[in-house]
């Protein structure tokens, strides 16, 4: 049975996140951030099977909002994160039983990009689990207009403008976000949408820079097809990470796409969730 809480509250926003407990006291907790380019997505999105897998693999389960672009721009989406892990060391521990000194960040495509940019946080996570995530948003694929979305239809400006709100948003449904998310990618802002048009300072955004031996051990799991965020992102994060003398891994996905994940029946897949249980029982045992 989940438990919603806030976990951040200011003056004009708060945030909440779902706890999803287990039977055993003093487990580890495993905190997800979901995706949606930045523009989109809620806690909610999680997948039940995924927290079921969790749950049933001893693992506490803390699904998280965070304040949403371009209403608000990356040093705060950032700061919502280390927010999270801030209230779960502090805070949750009152509330809930589990061990706050075990601690495993999983996210999908731009909730794994905020993932691995927690293992670059003052208090990092145990560990990090990348579902088709990246780790530098300096690149073309990032900066320049997407061909993939260049196929869809075109996404006027005006139309996007229109659906931008003039208040912080901690929850955005697809139906209603999505076409901010085309028109960035159609135009090659998505960037400047997140960042607030400041490129001088992407580079302290880009887990891969802060690659070094003290970056928690990582999990990256990337589709060879993938249509949106290109497969060498999870390439390069995991050479970047061994080449600093960390524990990386990446699982490829053969033809896989971008939300892979979503197709629970295929044995691959079933294969690959077996590894990620694997991986985070072996660091919290």
């Amino acid at each position: 049975m989940k438990t919603t809480i806030v976990y951040r509250k200011e003056t004009n926003f708060e945030i909440k996140a779902d706890f999803y407990p287990v039977s055993q006291k003093f487990s580890p907790v495993i905190v997800y951030i979901h995706g949606g380019g930045l523009f989109w997505g809620s806690r909610e999105d999680m997948k039940a099977e995924q927290i079921e897998l969790y749950l049933q693999a001893g693992f506490n389960v803390f699904s998280i909002d965070y304040r949403l672009a371009p209403e608000s721009q990356l040093p705060e989406i950032k700061s919502d994160i280390a927010a999270a892990l801030s209230w779960l060391e502090d805070e949750g521990a009152k509330e809930f039983e589990y061990d706050p000194d075990k601690i495993a960040v999983i996210g999908s495509s731009a909730g794994a990009y905020l993932a691995l940019l927690s293992g670059t946080f003052k208090k990092k996570p145990k560990a990090i689990v990348s579902f088709y995530g990246y780790g530098d948003i300096t690149g073309d694929w990032a900066t320049k207009p997407s061909p993939h979305y260049q196929k869809m239809t075109t996404v006027p400006k005006e139309l996007a403008k229109m659906l931008v709100s003039d208040k912080v948003i901690t929850v955005g449904p697809i139906e209603k976000r999505y076409a901010i998310y085309m028109y960035a990618r159609q135009n090659g802002v998505w960037i400047e949408e997140i960042s607030g048009h400041n490129k001088g300072n992407l580079s302290e955004f880009c887990p891969l820079n802060f690659a070094n031996a003290d970056f928690p051990p990582t999990l990256l799991l990337h589709g060879t097809m993938d249509e949106d965020v290109p497969y060498e992102q999870s390439v390069l994060m995991t050479e970047a990470l061994k080449n600093a003398g960390a524990e990386s891994r990446l699982i490829t996905i053969p033809n896989g796409k971008h939300v892979f994940d979503e197709d629970w029946q295929n044995p691959i897949v079933q294969k690959a969730f077996d590894e990620v249980i694997t991986f985070l029982k072996g660091h919290f045992e």
